[in-house]
This record gives structure tokens, C-alpha cells and sequence, in this order.
């Protein structure tokens, strides 16, 4: 026995659960990026956010991802609500890793742009899902919306720019 009621403990297990998802899909996405010379010598748009900003970015959408998902889970208790909460997580998370390793580890942006629209409708249903039982909860998930939006036609204008590609 730690002392500690099995409520308060157990009221823990979903932000836990969250922030080592959110974690875990950050720490592939990063593993995936490479912005070596390969990335360095692709034309980029004048408007593209400067490299350093793309931390920041990243870690306070997925915060906030973290956040929406515990708000929403703890929203509604049934298995129906959750089951889909959890299925368009998962989704969400597969995509958004898939696009780290088609555009830098494949160097495709071709097949990225493809894949980010997916990703971006992933989001969308995201919204969708937690709407349903939080309010709260979606709204938090807009900026990941809008920064994919953004990267969609970062994306869009790199293929553009340097386009065609081949696998290396």
C-alpha cells in the first residue's frame, strides 16, 4: 500500500497515459527529421517559419493534444466514447509519424504532400470526436489544425519548388 487512495492514483493513469503517447509520437516524429544536407539544399518558400521555430511549435501542440485527449476521456466514461476517442488517437498519431519518415527518411515530399492531407483530415475527425463530449477539448486540438494547414503548404511549395523526387 503506497498511502495514496486508489482514486487519486487511478485519477492519474489518463494524463500519464497522454503525456507518454504525446511523448512517444514526438520523440519518432523527431527521430525521423533529419535536416541535414539532404533537407538543407531543397528550395524552401521565403514565407516558411524559421527552423527554430518548429520546437516551440511541435511541443506546445502536442501539450495540448495530451491535455484535449485527458479532457475528453474523462468527459464521458462509456466504452462507445472512449473505444473511438482512442481509435482516432491512434490514427492521428500513426499519420503524424508517417509523415516524418516519408518526407526526410524517404525524402519524398511527393508522397508526404499525399499523406498530410490525411493527416490534416485525421485532425479534423480528432475535433469531431472530442467535440462530441468536450468543447473544451476540441478547441484545444485548432492549433494542431491550423500548424498541419500550414505545413500542408510548406509541403505543397517544397514539392513545387524541387519537385520531381525520387527514392533514394
Amino acid at each position: 500500500m503506497t498511502g495514496v487512495p486508489e482514486a487519486t492514483a487511478s485519477g492519474w493513469a489518463p494524463a500519464l497515459v497522454a503525456a507518454g503517447a504525446a511523448f512517444l509520437v514526438a520523440l519518432a516524429g523527431g527521430l525521423l527529421t533529419t535536416t541535414g544536407p539532404w533537407y538543407q539544399a531543397l528550395r524552401r518558400p521565403a514565407w516558411k517559419p524559421p527552423d527554430w521555430a518548429f520546437g516551440p511549435v511541435w511541443t506546445t501542440i502536442f501539450t495540448l493534444t495530451a491535455v484535449s485527449a485527458v479532457l475528453a476521456w474523462n468527459a464521458d466514461a462509456g466504452f462507445a466514447a472512449r473505444a473511438a476517442l482512442l481509435a482516432a488517437y491512434a490514427v492521428n498519431a500513426g499519420l503524424n509519424i508517417a509523415w516524418s519518415g516519408l518526407f526526410f527518411r524517404l525524402r519524398r515530399p511527393d508522397w508526404a504532400l499525399i499523406e498530410v492531407v490525411f493527416l490534416w483530415l485525421s485532425i479534423a475527425a480528432l475535433i469531431l470526436v472530442t467535440a462530441r463530449v468536450s468543447g473544451t477539448a476540441a478547441l484545444l486540438l485548432l492549433p494542431y489544425l491550423a500548424w498541419v494547414g500550414v505545413a500542408a503548404f510548406l509541403n505543397r511549395a517544397i514539392v513545387r519548388l524541387n519537385g520531381p523526387f525520387r527514392s533514394a
